[in-house]
């Protein structure tokens, strides 16, 4: 069955604070260590569960991660781990995989497909192939888009199907309706299903990425 918003209700049920700030990268066809090196992070230990990564972050930002030491580069925590054939990074409060700087090189050679949202609310979707752009647009917002398909036949249609409002008269109150699309649109473009069950089964290696 087609992906549709109301499928992803669990993230915010399930990662409540995770969901209020994430951003979500799937790259096709890459090892963790290997996407781990596309953000030049440091590799560190394994985990397992995306709670377990939740509680990685919150030890680093707490100062309480010994891991690298004192090595004078502002880093930020990544988590890396891999699902049918594609690799997943999970940042908590983070925003590096729809990074402009970063995203060529993050989608070089591959597809890419990234998804984040801040505190504040801000948010992005990032489609890319071999280094370019093919869609781009804040899920809030998504009738305002850019990138080579972003009017292509067939897109408009694709993001009503995953939930998103597209009609500008459209005043029912978005509810998060929005974020879940995302989830939603990005398991479209990849064939990966995000569940709360393969996330908490998962393994990941942690990595340190430099600040942009």
């Amino acid at each position: 069955m087609a992906a549709h918003a109301t499928d992803f209700t669990w993230f915010g049920e399930g990662f409540a604070d995770l969901a209020e700030a994430y951003c979500l990268t799937l790259v096709q066809g890459l090892s963790e260590e290997e996407l781990l090196d596309r953000f030049a992070a440091l590799p560190g230990r394994r985990v397992t569960g995306l709670r377990a990564v939740v509680e990685a972050w919150d030890a680093f930002e707490d100062g309480e991660d010994e891991t690298l030491g004192d090595d004078g580069q502002d880093r930020v925590l990544i988590a890396v781990t891999r699902l049918d054939g594609w690799a997943l990074a999970v940042e908590v409060n983070g925003y590096l995989g729809t990074t402009w700087k970063l995203l060529p090189g993050l989608a070089a050679g591959t597809r890419l497909v990234s998804h984040f949202r801040n505190v504040n609310a801000v948010d992005h979707f990032h489609w890319w192939e071999d280094g370019r752009t093919r869609l781009h647009f804040e899920p809030l917002f998504p009738s305002q888009r850019d990138g080579s398909d972003a009017d292509a036949p067939g897109i408009p249609e694709l993001l009503a199907h995953c939930g998103f409002r597209l009609a500008d008269d459209d005043e029912r109150p978005a509810g998060g309706l929005h974020t879940r699309a995302a989830f939603a649109l990005a398991e479209r473009l990849t064939d990966v299903r995000l569940t709360a069950g393969a996330l908490e089964a998962a393994e990941y290696v942690l990595g340190y990425a430099p600040e942009p």
